[in-house]
């Protein structure tokens, strides 16, 4: 069962930390899908354990997820979280009261970061969190970048050619989301996750040109390639 009192440092090892808020649950080994480090990494890795323990991953992501977007959505709490001002039993008693409805892993976690003084580390530590689940559901996320918005049809086609290039491997699923950026002037940039990119933008090329021509200085611009 939880207990602050045994987490204060509980930080040395992963399981340790788990340990120290986890709810009641059935003995079992738990294997992150990959490994994450820093203290947002640690934490995340623990709460992570803790849930899949308690049954309770989805739920805890989506909890997260709630808490997120009240971060980003009213500034109050960010400076709340930020707040050095505050000790931690104030900080205990608030989140709780923020947080009135939530799960008991999800409380329980907040009330360890209040414990241990990591409120401010609950962003970095959610996006972390959220990159565990990517790779618990073996999914790689892609974004399309464009100087326009591209059409459903094509994105369909586009969608088609990535599932069967080299960077997919069986199993892996494709999480496709657009944006628009005009100064890539034409083109598409494809960004595999946070290791890979593909750029076939206009402006790469532009830039490449010009090296080849005159190393860095800029003898064509995108207007007078298309004029030839």
């Amino acid at each position: 069962m939880f207990s602050l009192n045994t987490t204060r440092q509980a930080l040395h090892t992963i399981p340790k930390l788990a340990r120290g808020f986890a709810t009641p649950a059935a003995s079992k080994s738990v294997k992150p899908p990959i490994t994450l480090h820093g203290i947002d990494g640690r934490y995340a890795t623990a709460l992570y354990t803790a849930a899949v323990k308690s049954n309770a991953l989805d739920n805890t992501e989506n909890e997260l997820k709630k808490v997120k977007s009240a971060i980003d959505k009213d500034p109050k709490i960010s400076t709340f979280l930020y707040d050095p001002s505050l000790n931690r039993n104030e900080k205990k008693k608030r989140i709780q009261e923020l947080l009135k409805g939530y799960g008991e892993t999800t409380r329980n976690f907040f009330s360890l970061l209040a414990e241990n003084e990591r409120l401010n580390e609950t962003t970095k530590i959610i996006d972390a969190f959220s990159s565990l689940m990517v790779a618990h559901r073996n999914e790689i996320p892609v974004t399309i970048v464009s100087a326009k918005e591209i059409d459903n049809k094509v994105l369909e086609k586009l969608t088609a050619a990535l599932n069967k290039s080299k960077f997919v491997q069986p199993k892996q699923k494709l999480v496709i989301s657009t944006r628009v950026n005009p100064s890539i002037l034409g083109g598409l940039v494809v960004e595999f996750g946070d290791d890979k990119t593909i750029d076939l933008s206009v402006s790469s090329k532009i830039s490449k040109l010009n090296k080849i021509l005159t190393g860095n200085k800029a003898l064509i611009s995108y207007h007078e390639i298309n004029r030839l």
